[in-house]
Parts: C-alpha cells; sequence; structure tokens
C-alpha cells in the first residue's frame, strides 16, 4: 500500500529519497533535488501559461455558420468529449499528489491539474462563443450519455477508480500508463480534427486554442513516461515481464478504441482518410512507447499525416508562426540540452 504523505516530517531530508514511500521534509529547495531535471520541466510549463480569453474566437464566430451541419456536429461532439476526458484528469493528478514523496514531483502535478482545468474551461469558451446555452448543456448531456463515449472512458476511468479506492504502487503504475494514453492518445486524435477544419482556413482560432492545449499535453504526457520510468527504476518489483506486458496490451486496446471511434465520429469528413488516420494512431501508440523506453508496438512509421506536421509536437518545439496564419506565437523551445528526447 502507499501511504499519503504528511506534509511536514522535520526529521526527514529535504531530497527525497524515493517517489514513493520515501523520505522526504515536504519542504522544496528545487536546488536540491533527487532528480534536477524536473526543474527544468517544472519552468517549461510555467512559460506555457495561457488564458482562453486571449484568444479573440470573432472570426471563428462569423465562420462558424459557414460550416455544414455534419462539421458543425462532429464540432460540438468532439469539443464536448474532450471536455468529458479532461474533467478526470484535475482532481486525478491531485489524488496522485497525496502519495508521492519528492516534492518536486507534487509541484508538477499541481501544475498539470492547474492546466487540466484551464483545457476544460477552453473547451467550454470554445462554445460559449458559437452556441446558446440550452445546445452547450445538451451538448454535455449528449457526451456524458454517448455509448461509444462512455466505453472510451471508461477505459480510463475504472483505472482511476481502482487507484482511489486502493491507493498500491501497482495500481498508480496502472494509472499513470493510462493517463498516457489520456493525453498522448486520446486526446490527439480529438485535435486532429480542428487542425483539418484549419488547413481548409476554418475555425482558425479554435485551432490556435487546441494548439495551446496540445503544447501542455506534450509535456504532460512527457512527465508522465518519466514518472514510469523512475517509478520502474526505483521500485524493481514493479519492473515486471508483466508490467511491461500490461503497457503494450493497454496502449494497444486505446488504440483500438480510438480506431472504433474514428470510425463513427469521422467517417465522411472531408479531408481525413480513416486508413491514413489509423497509421497515425499507431504512429503515437508508437512515440509512447519510446518515451517508455520500449520498443515499438507497431510498423515504424514517419508521420503518416502530411498535413498535420505543421501542428506536430516538433513544429511546436522548432518553429515560432502559425502555418495557417503566420502569426507569432511564443513557443518555447525545448531541446536535447534540457533531456527532452523523444517530443
Amino acid at each position: 500500500m502507499l501511504k499519503k504523505i504528511n506534509l511536514l516530517n522535520p526529521t526527514f531530508p529535504n531530497k527525497s529519497t524515493g517517489i514513493i514511500n520515501g523520505k522526504s521534509s515536504g519542504i522544496l529547495n528545487w536546488n536540491d533535488l533527487a532528480y534536477p531535471q524536473m526543474y527544468q520541466l517544472y519552468q517549461t510549463l510555467l512559460s506555457n501559461f495561457w488564458k482562453a480569453q486571449e484568444i479573440n474566437m470573432q472570426d471563428d464566430i462569423k465562420q462558424w455558420d459557414e460550416l455544414s451541419n455534419h462539421e458543425k456536429d462532429v464540432f460540438l461532439r468532439i469539443n464536448t468529449q474532450l471536455a468529458s476526458l479532461d474533467s478526470l484528469q484535475t482532481p486525478t493528478m491531485t489524488q496522485v499528489m497525496d502519495y508521492v514523496t519528492d516534492p518536486s514531483f507534487k509541484a508538477i502535478l499541481a501544475v498539470i491539474s492547474q492546466q487540466e482545468a484551464v483545457h476544460n474551461e477552453s473547451y467550454s469558451y470554445i462554445l460559449s462563443s458559437l452556441i446558446p446555452i440550452g445546445e452547450q448543456k445538451e451538448r454535455f448531456d449528449e457526451a456524458k450519455d454517448d455509448p461509444l463515449i462512455r466505453k472510451r472512458n471508461q477505459f480510463i476511468i475504472d483505472t482511476y477508480e481502482e487507484f482511489r479506492a486502493n491507493s498500491t504502487p501497482q495500481l498508480l503504475f496502472k494509472l499513470a500508463i493510462q493517463s498516457i494514453n489520456l493525453e498522448g492518445i486520446f486526446f490527439y486524435a480529438g485535435f486532429a480534427f480542428f487542425y483539418n477544419l484549419a488547413r481548409q482556413q476554418k475555425m482558425l482560432k479554435t485551432s490556435t486554442m487546441i494548439s495551446y492545449i496540445q503544447r501542455d499535453e506534450m509535456q504532460h504526457c512527457y512527465f508522465m513516461t518519466q514518472f514510469v520510468r523512475i517509478l520502474l527504476t526505483e521500485n524493481p518489483s514493479l519492473n515486471t515481464d508483466q508490467n511491461i506486458q500490461y503497457v503494450y496490451d493497454t496502449i494497444d486496446e486505446a488504440v483500438r478504441l480510438e480506431w472504433e471511434w474514428a470510425n463513427i465520429i469521422l467517417n465522411n469528413i472531408d479531408g481525413i482518410d480513416l486508413i491514413e488516420f489509423k497509421d497515425y494512431l499507431e504512429y503515437l501508440a508508437n512515440k509512447r512507447l519510446r518515451q517508455l523506453g520500449l520498443v515499438n508496438l507497431y510498423v515504424e512509421r514517419e508521420n503518416p499525416i502530411p498535413w498535420i506536421h505543421v501542428f506536430s509536437d516538433e513544429m511546436m518545439n522548432e518553429t515560432k508562426s502559425d502555418f495557417f496564419e503566420q502569426k507569432s506565437r511564443t513557443y518555447t523551445k525545448v531541446s536535447q540540452e534540457n533531456g527532452f528526447d523523444e517530443l
């Protein structure tokens, strides 16, 4: 079992002796960390700070009625299902904080939790710009009741609830893998629809908002992969063939569920090739596995969707302007110097 960590343990060292079940005073000295790279990640997360209200939605408001009814429906369905997934992350990251010994990891989890709350607000902000409150409520209820979305969400929720009911190192490991699926596969798949609209010069302000969310999720996912690697290194009893197989099986199931979702919700969307999209899901899954230090599960390939490359993690790290709007953006430069490989 994991123990809830006391807020202050004066007889313990400030530098934590482990990320779970270790000893730490609870006092965070960023100059005295067991894993100094966490300070760099913390700074990167802070430099990403943004608010939904910074993005003026007037252009999208004017363009909304130019979308087809099918595009509007899919837009609203994906928006609310992403919000439903984000709603899980804020309380879950807070829950994990109670059992993590290392205060630098607690601080990062706190920032992640706050950013997920911003993401959730952003989806509501987009909706409030486009449709009346009555329809907004109906759409959120649809996301809650849609059997396909519930099936996808339950895949994540079951693991999260297991940890809430029985907080063990094994279930923390499983929670972290599911968080990677959520942030590194499910979210990215949903983002693709908005980027497809943007390449057609549609709803560009929404795509800007989505790109800011992705920039955050990229770092969240990276943190979770590093969290898992450290967890397995510090706790050899977790570093088993069964747990490695769990990683492969769970990521494979996430791809299968996302592919099932795409075949329904993205069917007949102009510009999206579903076979190409399946390859994209497998590409994302391979990337997450490599971040975890594991080998590819699927055929190795470059990003198979050429038009989405401008919104890829690599481009967000390397470019300072938006391809479609040519508007300056201040993306944080991440490089090998601060250890962010395989983003």
